[in-house]
């Protein structure tokens, strides 16, 4: 395969989806003169430019040209329910029909505090923020206060919001802790900088499974060295679980056994309402308990909003049982597995990672166990799929991102692995030229 076809068909696949969104077109030239990138989320940005959403309900996307797409995406997680889930839908509207923006305290946020508490062992108490982001940046103050430390460890190729990202390189929007950065799955390494920089580390932040960084699942011993590493520096572990919360209904730790002193939250939980929550031990959280002679404030207008709480209410309460998520979870397994069987069969360097509902697809054969694997993948092997998809009605991110909601269907899956088996851009099927 020359570099040359390659590029030939990503032209000819941008072409065709171009030409077949019009009216797209002509509203991301309007919002680029308002906008700078003609958006205000960076991620939802591809070229030649994205489709623009009409209308949203269960499983499916319409666009403004009039497409009806499959969506395998489901908000980057945050979708898990599908779009306007009844339940949440109902239990926000009541929750506005008696006033919003209160300025004060309410029940259904004791509700939600004590399912959450319920349902992650991690979870002794909790406060809520309005995103993962939030999240992690309080936990991050938590820990660092607890302990009287400044060190953070974090692993590359990690992201834990819009400012705690930790790519090849460094991110100028990041906020400015002490960062001490180590590979992901590298037990070697790890210890290594515990064993230089132990007493001056306050905290460890992982994902149980890198979830933007590719969908990169963590080896459990890795997670068990470093939870030993931290209890041995007295530093704390913090687990973010803003994505993989929905591998069970107590998230990866409880799958994996695990039980980290602060776990942080968010995407899905309020039914798809933005939402955010950090918790842990209860001796952590105390700073925040004036009462209990705890100095650390944690404000935010929109904490504790009404509809968000309700939505997280009716979620946990009407749809997120034990077993749906345990279903989603299998089924988001099949289906990775049947991916890289199909991949494998037809010869394409293709394939993918991932845990239960949440997968990426990569340009390279495999195997990908960490991000030093995806250096040499190419990239226009995943945007090829992606115009393939969305061509197929199929919406999966443009990086090759998939998460399940729990309105997909195995006849979705099924419908998707036969758009999958069609995938032949360049003719590369089974080495042909």
């Amino acid at each position: 395969m020359t570099g040359i076809d390659l590029d030939r068909a990503v032209d000819e696949a941008r072409a065709r989806y171009a030409a077949a969104r019009p009216i797209s077109a002509s509203w991301s030239e309007r919002a680029a003169r308002v906008l700078p990138g003609g958006n205000t989320r960076s991620i939802l940005h591809f070229e030649p430019f994205p489709f623009r959403v009409d209308r949203a309900a269960g499983k499916h996307l319409w666009d403004v040209d009039g497409h009806r797409y499959v969506d395998l995406l489901g908000n980057y997680t945050a979708g898990l329910l599908g779009h306007s889930p009844a339940p949440v839908l109902a239990a926000a509207k009541e929750a506005l029909s008696s006033g919003w923006s209160l300025g004060a305290v309410h029940e259904d946020e004791v509700r939600l505090a004590e399912l959450l508490v319920e349902r992650f062992p991690s979870l002794e108490q909790v406060r809520f923020t309005n995103s993962g982001t939030e999240a992690n940046l309080m936990a991050l103050a938590a820990a660092t206060h607890h302990t009287g430390r400044r060190r953070i460890l974090v692993f590359r190729n990690g992201y834990h919001g819009g400012v705690l990202t930790f790519g090849r390189d460094d991110d100028p929007v990041n906020v400015p802790h002490d960062w001490l950065l180590c590979d992901y799955n590298d037990i070697d390494g790890m210890e290594q900088v515990f064993a230089r920089h132990g007493s001056e580390i306050a905290c460890a932040l992982v994902e149980p499974m890198q979830g933007s960084g590719g969908c990169i699942p963590a080896d459990p011993e890795f997670l068990r060295a470093l939870q030993q590493q931290c209890r041995d520096a007295e530093a704390l572990l913090v687990f973010d679980e803003v994505m993989t919360s929905r591998f069970s209904a107590g998230g990866a730790q409880q799958l994996l056994g695990i039980t980290p002193d602060l776990t942080t939250l968010g995407k899905y939980l309020a039914g798809g309402l933005t939402f955010g929550a950090f918790g842990g031990r209860a001796d952590v959280m105390a700073h925040f308990d004036a009462g209990q002679g705890g100095r650390l404030g944690h404000a935010g207008t929109f904490n504790n909003n009404v509809a968000s709480m309700a939505g997280g209410v009716a979620a946990l309460t009407e749809l997120l049982h034990p077993p749906v998520l345990d279903a989603l979870h299998a089924r988001g397994d099949a289906l990775r597995v049947a991916l890289n069987d199909a991949f494998s069969a037809a010869g394409l360097p293709l394939c993918a990672t991932g845990s239960g509902s949440l997968m990426n697809v990569h340009g390279t054969a495999g195997p990908v166990a960490s991000a030093r694997d995806l250096r040499g993948a190419d990239d226009r092997w995943k945007e090829l799929f992606f115009f393939h998809c969305l061509e197929a009605d199929f919406y999966v991110a443009r990086r090759g991102f998939i998460a399940l909601s729990i309105e997909i269907t195995d006849g979705d899956v099924g419908a998707f692995l036969d758009a999958v088996g069609r995938f032949d851009p360049v003719g590369a099927r089974n080495g042909r030229p």
